[in-house]
């Protein structure tokens, strides 16, 4: 439960410290005191969205953070699973900073921790009723999660929702594949011609690099020939000059005269004679190789034609022979899954056929957990109800049931009410008043949350169009609630302030030309003060004081009796 809230810089709330108890705490004070700014601040701390128009004005950061102790065993597993801990006191602190620049900063006992997981645990530790959560119950769309929540079957309800999500998958895939016949015809030509022009290109990877080596040497060849000419000639002569070889044969014959006489010639003889058989081999070989330069203008046509054609294929099909290469694989996969297409849609077919029967009976098994749990659950309401000042209201879930399978089964979930006897059963929208739906809301809150392990339920304005007796009862709810549950609620009105276990006080005042609120807990004598405000709205006076006194008093006798 929540056992403190620390608040700087929130709109008019320079800083406040709340340590809320357990039971039933209650929040009062002036309207425009800032009670909401309260609610506000838990919800920062929940995850909520936080506008930077709640930093007070001149101040560049505010700060929220909230204690919790005695934690749940659903916020265990989550603090588990997403690598926080408790502290050794078993607590939690979530520390939650909005700047002015738009940066924010979320840590749970110090860790860092996005917002889309504080929501998360935010959603396991507290629930905040506010009065645009009574207006929901007006949008029928809203009926169906409450009486799913009720249930508790979320293993049925996530099996249909795998197999109605597996069946839309189905019914794509087989829409996709139901082309227009003469469309599907196109298609096929249109592939078949593709796969056909790149089939006939016969490329190779690498290909055009070669070409366009090839193609530069023919550029040149009248040049490169010409420069090998002239190299042959000085290794190996012409009618004008022996050249390199013929010189190196004289050196190496006149050497020879004398390597016989000095046997420590052999070595420099041998040299020689190296140098130029190595001479007569690079004259030979450039030779062949100017043989091979020798402009070709048949072969440069070709090469020209060859890289032509790449150049198109590239154009049509992809920027390099590989991309080619790999448009040729998708297309003919593409002509295969067309011409394939009646085999492969008569087996989507049957198979879409085996989990729509699926789907229908995991549909069918939800249908049945909701009828039983729709009668308990409209029952659990009417009792609540009738607590609420409301003995005649009739409240029924309404359940009608559709052919064909939609996102969350097979029900139309429909909250119908009379609220008066004799009067017909007809839709909350239709009917219901401002009050009435406070206290329907009310009573489903009571029902629903002894279903979840959630320890901290916030109340604001949950009083909105009650007084009289209808507020009495409201008060008594709330007093029963907060037997098993942390309250915190924002009321005007003084029976459910006289239920309060611990009466908080939110004041405004006025210093410096600011603005500041202040939340102070109340002694009893306080409270009765308080209290006295409220039943008078005028001036404290010694019967309102009375009056205050005698409510708190029946509030704890009442609270004994339990």
């Amino acid at each position: 439960m929540l056992t403190l809230l620390h608040i700087e810089n929130i709109a008019v709330v320079e800083r406040a410290d709340i340590e809320p108890g357990s039971g039933l705490n209650i929040l009062t004070g002036e309207t425009g005191a800032g009670k909401s700014i309260i609610i506000d601040a838990i919800g920062v701390i929940a995850g909520e969205r936080a506008n930077r128009d709640l930093i007070r004005t001149g101040e560049s950061t505010a700060v929220v953070s909230a204690l919790f102790s005695d934690l749940s065993p659903s916020v265990l597993t989550w603090l588990g699973e997403n690598g926080y801990s408790p502290d050794e006191d078993g607590n939690i602190l979530i520390y939650r900073q909005i700047s002015s620049e738009g940066r924010g900063l979320c840590k749970i006992n110090g860790m860092p921790v996005t917002v889309t997981q504080l929501r998360e645990l935010g959603s396991l530790l507290i629930n905040v009723h506010g009065q645009h959560e009574n207006q929901s119950l007006l949008y029928e769309n809203t009926h169906l999660p409450y009486l799913d929540s009720f249930a508790g079957h979320d293993s049925l309800l996530k099996r249909y929702r795998d197999l109605y999500n597996e069946l839309l998958e189905i019914e794509s895939n087989i829409k996709s594949m139901k082309v227009d016949e003469k469309e599907k015809a196109r298609l096929i030509d249109r592939l078949q011609y593709r796969i056909k022009e790149i089939e006939a290109a016969d490329l190779e990877i690498g290909e055009d690099e070669v070409l366009e080596s090839r193609r530069d040497i023919l550029r040149n060849s009248e040049q490169m020939v010409e420069a090998l000419e002239q190299c042959f000639r000085a290794l190996y002569g012409d009618e004008d000059s022996e050249g390199a070889c013929g010189l190196l044969n004289s050196a190496d014959f006149f050497f020879s005269t004398i390597s016989s006489i000095d046997t420590r010639l052999g070595a420099t003889q041998e040299r020689l004679t190296d140098i130029r058989f190595v001479a007569e081999d690079l004259a030979n070989e450039i030779r062949d190789l100017r043989d091979t330069y020798v402009y070709s203008p048949e072969e440069m046509e070709q090469v020209e034609a060859r890289l032509d054609l790449i150049f198109r294929l590239k154009r049509k099909y992809g920027d390099s022979i590989e991309s080619i290469l790999e448009t040729l694989k998708r297309d003919k996969e593409e002509l295969d899954r067309i011409e394939f297409s009646e085999e492969k849609l008569a087996r989507l077919t049957a198979k879409r056929e085996e989990i729509f029967a699926k789907t229908m009976e995991a549909g069918r098994a939800l249908s049945r957990s909701r009828s039983e749990r729709a009668t308990e659950l409209s029952q659990l309401i009417m009792e609540s109800l009738s607590k609420l000042d409301m003995p005649k209201v009739q409240f029924v879930v309404d359940i009608d049931q559709t052919e064909e399978p939609g996102p969350d089964g097979l029900d139309e979930v429909k909250f119908l009410l009379s609220a008066n006897p004799g009067e017909q059963l007809r839709s909350i929208s239709r009917i219901a008043s401002g009050g009435e739906l406070s206290r329907i809301m009310l009573a489903m809150k009571n029902v629903l949350l002894k279903n979840d392990d959630i320890q901290t339920l916030i109340f604001d304005e949950v009083d909105s169009g009650v007084s009289g007796r209808a507020a009495q009862k409201v008060a008594e709810m709330l007093a029963g609630v907060s037997r098993e549950k942390q309250v915190l609620c924002v009321t005007h009105l003084s029976q459910i302030a006289a239920m309060a276990d611990n009466h908080f006080r939110v004041e405004k005042s006025e210093r410096g030309g600011r603005v500041y609120t202040t939340v102070n807990l109340l002694d009893e004598a306080s409270a009765t003060e308080e209290i006295a405000r409220i039943i008078s709205a005028t001036a404290i006076t010694e019967l309102t004081l009375k009056s205050a006194g005698e409510m708190i008093a029946d509030a704890k006798a009442y609270k004994k009796r339990g």
